[in-house]
């Protein structure tokens, strides 16, 4: 069974991701993952002192779309009837513009696709100027972790606005909490604005690591409480991987994530592992066999560069091609924990960071020094990032599949916002604006099995676009240039995006 038909074989409800309390108060220091099995947990930074203040505030978990709405959050638009008139449809199955096409949406559905002499648009239909315009499916964020239970309302509700003002209309979360459910069921009855929601369950890995004889029962656990996959993290031995596999199998829900040391990177893919986040093990495959045992987790790899064999990536990338594992990369991320720029220059850098409540960005900036410091080998880390950059390439070059997605919010990635750096990094590394696109669209689609109704602009689709002023296929940037954006039907013009993003940046500094 492949990941889109386990994926397809669950209830169809998509969910949204809430990051339990020990992932909280990591992400400023780390990928947004537990520490490695037998590290004690650092005490929680700056950067979510905010969240962690408002746990004593009351917080209605059982609803949190009225727990929001109690916060001053703006009300969910209503769903309309859509009229897109004149608009340039950017298709996703191949490089290829149809011009002058009219599209009307209703119910959060799209209705019809056509010349405008030959679609029927309804008289009450709320009419959108299309012309010189292009329309886009939304894209997807396929590695993402937000606040978890008790975190306070209003940052909920910013950051979900975020994600949608992007035109990320789907994410993927892969840090499972129970209080997620809720949230999902708020979204889905329109009581709560966010993207569509795919729900991974907690991380199997780290201090969460279940023993042999508990793995099976504990994937069907996460099955019967409604995750849509198993994250897979770091610390399962081989056979407690083996046996959440087969029992993921089972009960229909695709594994997915990190590659587990122990394991590896082939023996993962040959077992069925779906997607590989952050290129995961592609880099310590490329270290011999005798210095392996001296890399710690994620970041002790700069520690051996200088012993990397790439002549393996070519052979690692065809394997990867012949198994059908989907690459979620997280390239601009990486960089910024391997790479030489301070939290300072980074902060300069991303004017974006003033929508991020100020002290979680100033801590940021400490976080930044401390996982350089804790990379340490300046000139491993720099052979990390160019290796990882080879990989990249190489994979693509043998066609492997790409999901588009940044693990934000993290260490400067600011949630949505981050995807267009991610989307203009692999442009750069080789990739067309349209492969691009296809990588956040219909290859998302495609993985969920699902190519018929999302990851595309047609009849019977979800009406989850994008509006752009230009062509996304000329420039890769043209993605930021929106006229507004369609979620679940709703429609957002981009003034009143601009008025609450400013609105949310006004309160983000306001302690500073």
């Amino acid at each position: 069974m492949t990941g889109s038909e386990m994926f397809r074989g669950r209830t169809g409800r998509i969910a949204w991701l809430w990051v339990g309390a020990v992932s909280v108060l990591l992400i400023a220091c780390s990928p947004s993952e537990p520490p490695p099995a037998g590290e004690e947990a650092a005490p929680p930074p700056a950067e979510y002192a905010r969240d962690e203040a408002t746990r004593t505030a009351p917080v209605d978990e059982e609803r949190p779309g009225a727990a929001a709405a109690a916060h001053g959050i703006d009300a969910v638009p209503a769903r309309r009837t859509l009229v897109i008139e004149g608009v340039n449809v950017v298709a996703t199955d191949e490089p290829r513009v149809d011009t002058g096409r009219t599209v009307v949406v209703r119910d959060g559905r799209i209705t019809q696709v056509g010349a405008a002499g030959e679609v029927d648009a309804p008289d009450d239909a709320l009419r959108i100027d299309g012309s010189g315009r292009y329309l886009v499916p939304g894209l997807a964020e396929m590695h993402g972790h937000l606040p978890g239970a008790g975190a306070d309302p209003e940052h909920t509700a910013n950051i979900l606005f975020l994600y949608v003002a992007n035109g990320i209309t789907l994410v993927r979360g892969m840090q499972g909490h129970e209080s997620q459910l809720r949230v999902r069921e708020a979204i889905e009855a329109g009581e709560m604005l966010g993207p569509r929601l795919v729900l991974g369950s907690p991380a199997q890995g780290w201090g969460n690591t279940p023993e042999a004889d508990e793995a099976a029962a504990r994937v069907r656990e996460y099955h019967e409480a409604g995750y849509d996959l198993v994250k897979i993290g770091e610390g399962p031995d081989p056979e407690t991987f083996d046996i959440i596999i087969e029992t993921a199998r089972e009960v229909g829900l695709p594994v997915g994530g990190h590659v587990p040391d122990e394991v590896g990177i082939e023996r993962s893919m040959e077992a069925g592992i779906v997607t590989i986040d952050h290129l995961d093990n592609y880099l310590e495959a490329l270290v011999p066999e005798e210095y392996r045992a001296d890399i710690a987790p994620l970041w002790g790899v700069a520690s051996v560069a200088e012993h990397f064999d790439t002549a393996r990536i070519p052979t690692l990338a065809e394997l990867t091609v012949e198994r059908d594992v989907a690459q979620v990369p997280t390239m601009v991320l990486w960089e910024i924990f391997f790479g030489d720029r301070s939290g300072e220059t980074l902060r300069a850098e991303m004017d974006e960071t003033r929508y991020w409540p100020a002290e979680m960005v100033d801590n940021w900036v400490e976080g930044v020094a401390a996982r350089h410091e804790a990379i340490g080998h300046p000139e491993g880390a720099s052979r990390v990032v160019d290796t990882r950059r080879d990989v990249f390439r190489a994979l693509h070059e043998a066609g492997a599949t790409f999901l588009l997605g940044t693990d934000s919010p993290q260490l400067f990635s600011v949630p949505g916002f981050m995807q267009h750096r991610e989307m203009a990094l692999w442009v750069e590394l080789g990739m067309t604006p349209w492969e691009v696109i296809h990588a956040g669209t219909r290859a998302v689609a495609e993985h969920f099995g699902e190519a018929d109704e999302s990851g595309a602009v047609c009849e019977g689709c979800r009406a989850d676009l994008v509006l752009l002023e230009a062509n996304p296929l000329d420039d890769i940037e043209h993605f930021t240039r929106r006229a507004g954006v369609v979620v679940d039907g709703r429609w957002l013009p981009e003034s009143e995006i601009q008025a609450r993003l400013e609105a949310i940046a006004g309160a983000a500094q306001a302690g500073r």
